[in-house]
């Protein structure tokens, strides 16, 4: 079946040279692109009329953790620094269950796709004991919203008992994590060209990892060939504790045990030295920037001005829900630029930087790009349009493209992932929605005890 995207108003491609055509209109063949240009559209099986609407490739989230959707807002920690949240919130999180997981997962990615995400990673690093197949869950949660999947499969090895920060109740041994990450790699990752689902592997942190699992994972992805991902240098806290453990600050630690690498991304990045930033940059390691999130938890500033001028491949993410309480790609991207503005002035970053970031520059750090992160011949047909006919747009369209940024673009107006629509006139494509809201509230009460 052929489709055309027709009467576009902007067209932002987000390719090599930056285009943006105007009456422009996509030609879809099979789920792919086939023919992008203006004016005048062929002849296709079936037209969408894209009229006064900015279009864009789909939003590319680098970082998440879908379960903490279920934990948004909870009043003991909601002005709580990273290791304090995470003490009270392990105690909550070491009850989920499957259910919780696939609902959660289901929520998390439908809100994701309203702001036009279409393609998410996630870092799913609980496994509290007694439970399994968590990540199995995730994945028909990520099969019934049509999201293009990237899941990684988390891992903490490291106790309180042993000197990490997470209790015994949500630690796996070196051996569990290993051998589930085998299971999970041969029968989810799809290392082909327009793949809906491949893995990662991701221990969580330098505080809940030991070394020798940070190794092992290392040598895992190396044989199968996957990607591998962890948190990094998030907080002053983080970096203290790498000091009195090993020695080490968070990238020299990870220089000693290999991890920097091409197949490497970290979230956060925010608490670096020049000499880290020309590390990352050297061993081409990609980062997930949490912006909100990092705001959130107080945190602190990445260098993002700063890695972006040393080449870093940079993509945008909207963390764990309960550490930004919400899942909204576009309040990242305006969020990125006007932190960076904060401390490095009102022309560190603009609005077209960080819709690259949230495009292209996250397809680079997931190495999808071959297929997503822009509009060209051959990619992906996973596109979102904006409405720009919209009372918070009003007198903000002398520049299309740059209004979702600097104005309130709200949410997507249109959503196709893989050539199929996921969100039209502004409404998710799924009759359950509300029972799967309502599923989500209850199990969440339930969870949290209010």
């Amino acid at each position: 079946m052929t489709i055309v995207l027709k009467n576009i108003d902007t067209l932002m491609t987000m390719n090599k040279q930056m285009e943006e055509l105007t009456h422009a209109y996509i030609l879809i063949e099979n789920n792919v692109i086939k023919e992008i240009g203006s004016g005048e559209p062929p002849k296709a099986d079936w037209h969408i009329d894209m009229s006064n609407k900015v279009v864009l490739p789909g939003f590319v989230n680098t970082h998440h953790h879908l379960y903490q959707s279920l934990f948004r807002n909870v009043p003991a920690v909601s002005s709580a620094k990273l290791f304090d949240w995470l003490v009270y919130l392990y105690e909550l999180w070491k009850n989920i269950d499957n259910e919780a997981i696939y609902v959660s997962a289901a929520i998390g990615i439908y809100e994701m796709m309203h702001s036009g995400t279409t393609t998410t990673t996630d870092m799913l690093y609980l496994h509290p004991k007694g439970t399994a197949k968590f990540i199995d869950s995730e994945i028909e949660a990520a099969k019934r919203c049509g999201i293009r999947f990237h899941p990684t499969r988390g891992s903490m090895s490291l106790s309180k008992k042993d000197g990490g920060l997470p209790p015994d109740s949500v630690v796996q041994t070196e051996e569990e994590i290993l051998e589930d990450s085998i299971r999970v790699i041969e029968k989810y990752h799809d290392p082909r060209k327009y793949a809906m689902v491949r893995i990662a592997l991701a221990p969580c942190s330098p505080f809940s990892v030991t070394e020798q699992s940070m190794i092992k994972t290392l040598e895992l992805a190396e044989k199968y060939d996957v990607l591998l991902h962890t948190h990094l240098a998030e907080t002053k806290d983080e970096e203290e504790y790498c000091l009195e453990k090993v020695g080490l600050r968070p990238v020299d630690y990870m220089e000693k045990i290999g991890w920097l690498n091409p197949r490497t991304w970290f979230a956060h990045l925010v608490w670096l030295s020049e000499e880290d930033i020309r590390k990352l940059s050297e061993n081409d390691c990609g980062m997930a920037h949490c912006p909100t999130s990092n705001m959130r938890l107080g945190s602190g500033i990445a260098p993002v001005k700063e890695m972006k001028e040393a080449g870093i491949r940079i993509g945008l993410a909207v963390d764990g829900s309960a550490s930004n309480d919400s899942g909204n790609m576009l309040l990242e991207a305006r969020n990125a630029m006007m932190l960076q503005r904060v401390v490095k002035g009102a022309d560190a970053l603009t609005p077209r930087d960080v819709l690259y970031m949230a495009t292209m520059g996250g397809a680079k750090v997931l190495r999808m790009d071959e297929y997503i992160g822009s509009i060209e011949v051959g990619k992906a047909a996973d596109i979102i349009g904006f409405d720009l006919n919209q009372l918070s747009l009003a007198g903000g369209l002398a520049d299309p493209a740059a209004a979702i940024i600097m104005c309130d673009a709200g949410k997507a107006d249109f959503v196709m992932i893989n050539g199929n629509v996921r969100i039209k006139d502004g409404q998710i494509l799924d009759d359950e929605l509300m029972q799967l809201i309502n599923k989500q509230n209850l199990i969440s009460k339930n969870l949290i005890g209010y």
